[in-house]
């Protein structure tokens, strides 16, 4: 983690330096970066220095430090070898420095990279297989479903291999985390958290405490890192990674509650419902700033509520799996609020208001993107077997599960 706070801090360095004008108009990544690490070196404590005296000393002696001087210091401190790999690393160093955000851009052949990865145990940004499978039917939904806000077409190889390696890494990414979330979730019989490496088969005995606690209250430093070293890390994004963290939060709080038989807050649930599509909004925020154009709100205004009709319609597919597996769904908990007879009705004026406010902004949309978008959602909800006169599908509730223990027992037991 050093290295990571180290780069934290030139970043506050080097914004602080270009809101002062100091830094020069046109970047100059190497010498940015010197004056940075020459600000840090003068504000570390150094015994009784203050910062007074100790640009007085550098004024003092500056013209006395001779380049031999130098290089026999290196030499001293280092030896011939590394100094030639200091001189080296620095070269390369100042090659990989991104000109937008004078910070090096990270890649698999990046040395620092490489060190804050691997600094510690559940610190790597390691993405799985399983992960990027899972993602996969996200960002081919999304590439379908979104493109076309983008006025890119999905079925031109250029428009979606022009942005996929960064959609790609991101939703991976994401699924990634949403898979540990899910094994923190759920617990073991004797009480014990699963580590989300269990199935692997890794050794696990470093991750019930570190690694849990980061993943809790950080998971998403290495991904603002690299999408900050890229220039594509905006308010925004930040702000929807918020949510995710805060949607996780919910789902952990919410889903303990249901298997411990306690009460659950009608704000919680509606909240984590309308976070709950996170992912997909960091991905139409990212297109935008890969594409070089501002946001359009009424677009995302409109997928959003959108995303919520498909997450409920989602979740009421999904109702008994997500009660066996104890992961967060609206009807379990509006079944835990509401009661068995009174939930159905709830959650019908929830989804009633909804529509209206998606049929609203629908006709707000551009003609031709309305009806592009209704003949992809009648595509989608034809691929899923879904059939009926709204452009999502029909809404079936499926029998509820009032005793969601009896119910596991039972499909555990095979009865």
């Amino acid at each position: 983690m050093e290295e990571l706070r180290n780069l934290e801090d030139v970043h506050a360095v080097l914004g602080l330096l270009r809101s002062r004008g100091i830094l020069a108009a046109s970047p100059d990544p190497c010498s940015d970066r010197f004056l940075a690490d020459l600000v840090l070196f003068l504000v570390k404590p150094c015994r009784q220095l203050d910062l007074d005296r100790k640009c007085r000393l550098i004024n003092e002696n500056m013209s006395k430090i001779k380049d031999a001087l130098m290089e026999e210091a290196s030499v001293v401190l280092h030896g011939q070898e590394d100094c030639g790999k200091l001189e080296n690393a620095s070269s390369i160093f100042c090659d990989k420095m991104n000109l937008a955000g004078a910070a090096p851009i990270i890649s698999f052949q990046n040395e620092v990279e490489h060190k804050f990865l691997q600094s510690e145990p559940g610190n790597e940004t390691v993405i799985g297989l399983d992960a990027m499978q899972r993602a996969n039917s996200t960002l081919e939904d999304f590439c379908r479903s979104y493109f076309m806000f983008h006025e890119m077409d999905v079925n031109r190889p250029q428009s979606v291999f022009k942005y996929l390696p960064m959609l790609f890494f991101v939703e991976s990414y994401i699924y990634q985390l949403d898979n540990f979330n899910e094994k923190i979730v759920n617990e073991s019989i004797d009480g014990r958290v699963i580590s989300p490496f269990q199935s692997e088969g890794i050794e696990t005995s470093w991750i019930d405490g570190g690694f849990i606690y980061k993943f809790k209250t950080e998971p998403f430093k290495p991904l603002m890192l690299l999408l900050e070293y890229n220039g594509l890390l905006t308010d925004r994004i930040k702000e929807e990674l918020k949510s995710g963290e805060e949607y996780w939060s919910l789902e952990r709080k919410l889903c303990s509650a249901l298997k411990n038989k306690q009460d659950v807050s009608p704000e919680d649930v509606m909240k984590a419902i309308h976070l709950k599509s996170f992912d997909y909004r960091v991905l139409n925020l990212l297109l935008y700033q890969l594409r070089g154009k501002g946001v359009n709100d009424l677009h995302m205004d409109f997928l959003s509520t959108s995303e919520f009709l498909v997450e409920v319609s989602d979740d009421l597919f999904d109702y008994e799996d997500d009660v066996l597996e104890n992961s967060f769904n609206i009807l379990r908990m509006f079944v835990r609020i509401y009661g068995a007879s009174a939930a159905p009705a709830m959650l019908a004026k929830c989804i009633g208001e909804a529509e209206e406010k998606y049929d609203c902004l629908l006709k707000a949309l551009e003609p031709q993107l309305s009806a592009h978008y209704q003949r992809r959602c009648k595509e989608a909800t034809e691929e899923g077997g879904k059939t009926g006169g709204h452009p999502l599908g029909t809404w079936s509730i499926p029998p509820l599960i009032v005793d969601e223990e009896l119910y596991r027992s039972s499909v555990l037991n095979g009865e």
